[in-house]
């Protein structure tokens, strides 16, 4: 059977705090710091949170940041932690564009950063076309990410990536900072039909597992362009 996964939004990051996108892969806050507290005592408290066996991180500063902050006694205990490029945010500002890859193994010298795409943080480049900010890009990395952990051999998964990302191309649910839902995939009916998640009615009916975010869905794909590689992104207040 293909793993649960537990998909996590980062906490405040600078970038957030003082909207400001130009930023570079920013910290997290101090109020950042104080979510991820919250957010280890609901995973602690969570029996599947319990059971993970693989932490996957977007390759940025602040999920990485988080995952430490808030999963520390998973990783005590062995849990690998994971860098998988395909779980980045989807626009090009500098606060959705990664640091080196030498930098952060410098900086995060326990995260396995093997198998991170050659092309990061590069996202405009025709060499780095799977992570350029249009909807087709977006939602065909999507699917790259989900069918990664598909055939994993872990039965339950923590990834810790990003609001827009996760909502828009994901699963169709918001994620305020530090919060959390739970998906198990729907079966597969046909070779080659799409990945799709079903939500555990637990984070799906109090908005995710802190209840912090907003109930309704919305549509995959909604708002993401569909040709301008070079368009402003995630321009609304509740994208942040």
């Amino acid at each position: 059977m293909p793993p649960t996964l537990i998909l996590v939004r980062h906490a405040q990051a600078a970038h957030n705090a003082l909207r400001d996108f130009t930023l570079h892969d920013p910290d997290l806050t101090e109020l950042g710091r104080e979510q991820c507290a919250d957010l280890r005592a609901g995973l602690i408290e969570n029996p599947l949170a319990q059971k993970a066996e693989l932490i996957v991180v977007s390759p940025l500063r602040r999920t990485i940041q988080t995952a430490f902050r808030s999963m520390d006694w998973l990783i005590e205990k062995g849990i690998k932690v994971e860098a998988d490029a395909s779980w980045q945010e989807n626009s090009i500002k500098p606060c959705d564009t990664g640091s080196p890859v030498d930098a952060l193994r410098e900086e995060f010298p326990t995260v396995d950063f093997s198998k991170v795409d050659p092309v990061f943080p590069d996202k405009t480049s025709p060499a780095a076309n799977q992570y350029h900010f249009t909807k087709e890009a977006i939602l065909k990395r999507a699917q790259i990410a989900l069918e990664k952990l598909y055939d994993r051999p872990e039965k339950i998964i923590i990834v810790v990536s990003h609001s827009a990302f996760l909502r828009r191309a994901v699963s169709g649910y918001w994620y305020f900072n530090a919060d959390y839902r739970i998906f198990d995939f729907t079966p597969m009916v046909e070779p080659g039909d799409i990945f799709r998640l079903q939500q555990h009615e637990s984070t799906r009916e109090k908005g995710g597992g802190l209840g912090r975010s907003w109930i309704d869905p919305i549509v995959l794909g909604a708002e993401l362009p569909e040709e301008d590689p070079d368009a402003e992104g995630n321009r609304t207040g509740r994208d942040y």
